[in-house]
């Protein structure tokens, strides 16, 4: 049975069609690269290394969002990994806002009873010193989930970009980042004379 002839018009609209979605897969992933970056710059700021790459990573997703119920099936709009991130984010601040709230507090029982040694000329300033040691764990504990969720949130978009990429037939190449911790998978580095990039990778995980 020969196969139904098509007219000129058909044709190229499927070779529009694929160029919209090679141009828009193209835009996704630069988007994405971005993100990874910020995320992990973030991360690294948490461990107390100087940064000097700016980007706010929350805003440039809500504008990956936005792009992505423009362009609706044409565009990166992964419903799981954005239901992922809000739940980051809403825990991320959770945390940053139960830390102040118990460095506040601290500073309440510490102010209260050096007062209270003040007034009745006795060492209570010692037991609100005392709570200290439960301070610094209190902020290792805050900084090590911070640490978790941002580690998991650049990891998620590493694994985004990569499915981008091999869905269009992307070059690696061309989407290089800036990475600032070395413990995330399918990445490969490359050194280039303005400093070290990471690629995506595909080979299979050991």
């Amino acid at each position: 049975m020969t196969e139904p002839i098509r007219d000129s018009v058909e044709v190229a609209l499927e070779l529009d069609e694929s160029s919209v979605y090679s141009h828009i897969a193209h835009e996704s992933a630069e988007d994405i690269i971005r993100i990874i970056s910020s995320i992990d710059a973030e991360r690294a700021k948490l461990r107390g290394e100087v940064i000097y790459y700016q980007d706010d990573w929350d805003l440039l997703i809500r504008e990956r969002i936005a792009k992505g119920k423009r362009h609706t099936a044409f565009d990166f709009y992964n419903p799981a990994l954005l239901d992922i991130w809000e739940e980051k984010v809403r825990e991320s601040k959770g945390l940053r806002r139960n830390y102040r709230a118990f460095l506040v507090a601290l500073g309440g029982i510490i102010g209260a009873t050096g007062v209270l040694s003040a007034v009745t000329l006795q060492p209570w300033i010692l037991l609100g010193l005392s709570v200290l040691p439960l301070a610094l764990w209190f902020r290792d504990w805050t900084k090590a989930k911070l640490d978790l969720i941002y580690y998991e949130l650049t990891q998620f978009f590493i694994d985004e970009l990569a499915s981008i990429i091999k869905k269009h037939s992307l070059d690696p190449e061309r989407y290089r980042f800036k990475l600032f911790s070395a413990d995330y998978f399918d990445v490969e580095t490359r050194k280039l004379p303005s400093g070290n990039f990471a690629v995506v990778s595909f080979k299979p995980r050991e």
